[in-house]
C-alpha cells in the first residue's frame, strides 16, 4: 500500500524527519535506558515533532524495535564483511562471532531482538547468512550446517547478554570490585561439603577471580572444536 501524501487533508505537512533519524534517536534511546525507554512519545521529543510523526515510519513499537535492531546489525554487516577470508572456515567463523558478540556487548538490548523477524531485519538474515556460509565450505550436510549456526550463534548472543547486563548496584557503587564480590560467592563455595557438590569445590578456583571474556572465548573455541570435528567425520551420528 502506498504511503499517503506528505500533505494531509486539512493542508498539514507531516514531520520532516527521515527513517535513518528516527532509527538513529532509537537505537539511542535503547543504548541509554533500554527497550522501556523506547516510546513513540519520546522518541518524538526527540525528533522535535509530533507522535503521529513516527507512525509515518513504522506501524508499532515491535516494528521500531526491530528496525532499530536491524540497523544496528547492518553497522555489524559491514565489520563482518570486510573481514579477510582465510583458508580455514572455522577461523573465519570464528572472527564473525566475535565480531557479533563484540556489538551485543556493547548494547545487551539488540541479542533479545536480532533475528526475531527477517522479514523486517534483512540486515539481521544476510548476517546469518554470512555466518552460514563458512559451513558452505565444509563437508556438512544440511542439518549439521543449521545446527552448528545455530550452536555458535546461541553461544554468541546468550554470553553477550548475559555480560552485558548491570553489574550488582554495590559494584556499580563501587563499594567492592568484581572479583571482591565473586570472592564472596568463592569463599561460600569453598565451605560446601565436597561429597554433596563435588564439582563446584573442584571448579571454585577457577570461578574465584575469572575472565568472562576468556570463558566466551573457551565456549566458542568448544563450539567450533565440536565443528570442526563433525566435518572430518561427516557420516558419523
Amino acid at each position: 500500500m502506498a504511503r499517503p501524501s506528505s500533505t494531509t487533508t486539512t493542508g498539514r505537512r507531516r514531520a520532516s524527519h527521515s527513517m535513518e533519524a528516527v532509527l538513529t534517536e532509537a537505537v539511542a534511546l535503547l543504548d541509554e535506558a533500554g527497550p522501556s525507554a523506547l516510546t513513540f512519545r519520546a522518541l518524538a521529543q526527540r525528533l522535535g515533532g509530533g507522535v503521529a510523526s513516527i507512525y509515518w515510519y513504522v506501524a508499532s513499537k515491535e516494528e521500531l524495535l526491530d528496525r532499530a535492531t536491524d540497523h544496528v546489525v547492518g553497522q555489524v554487516l559491514v565489520e563482518v564483511e570486510a573481514l579477510p577470508e582465510s583458508d580455514d572456515p572455522i577461523d573465519d567463523l570464528r572472527a564473525m562471532a566475535l565480531t557479533l558478540f563484540d556489538a551485543i556487548v556493547a548494547r545487551p538490548w539488540l541479542g533479545a531482538y536480532f533475528m526475531r523477524n527477517t522479514v523486517v531485519q534483512g540486515s539481521s538474515l544476510r548476517l546469518y547468512d554470512r555466518l552460514g556460509r563458512q559451513t558452505l565450505r565444509l563437508d556438512l550436510t544440511a542439518q549439521q550446517r543449521f545446527h552448528a549456526v545455530s550452536a555458535v550463534v546461541g553461544v554468541v548472543v546468550g554470553t553477550a547478554v548475559d555480560l552485558g547486563q548491570e553489574p550488582p548496584q554495590e559494584v556499580l557503587d563501587g563499594a567492592v570490585d568484581r572479583d571482591e564480590f565473586l570472592g564472596r560467592y568463592a569463599a561460600t563455595w569453598r565451605e560446601l561439603d565436597v561429597e554433596e557438590f563435588p564439582f563446584v569445590r573442584e571448579i571454585v578456583d577457577e570461578f574465584d577471580g575469572h575472565d568472562d571474556l576468556d570463558q566466551f572465548r573457551a565456549a566458542l573455541d568448544l563450539a567450533l572444536a565440536g565443528l570442526r570435528l563433525q566435518a572430518g567425520a561427516r557420516g558419523d551420528p
